[in-house]
């Protein structure tokens, strides 16, 4: 399966430790935030990519917490040295 450049740039900040964090008003989600493994916030994430994500099973949540990567996740990435 392909994905987008956006993804997999997501998908490799995911990889090296980063987490997505997400904010809920009534049940909804209303604002995303991918954050690397330093605490820096990267500002290539938005609801739509984060859903996309999602719906392909490559980022999961548990117990309440942040989004992290999944196997099927680490399936998806391709290596690369760096992230630009």
């Amino acid at each position: 399966m392909d994905i987008s450049r956006a993804e997999q740039r997501i998908l490799h900040l995911l990889a090296q430790g980063g987490r997505i964090e997400i904010v809920k008003q009534n049940k909804q989600i209303v604002e995303t935030a991918c954050l690397t493994r330093e605490g820096w916030h990267y500002p290539g994430l938005d609801i739509e990519l984060f859903r996309k994500l999602k719906r392909k099973r490559s980022i999961a949540s548990k117990g309440g917490g942040p989004y992290q990567i999944t196997r099927r996740g680490l399936e998806l990435v391709r290596s690369q040295l760096d992230n630009c």
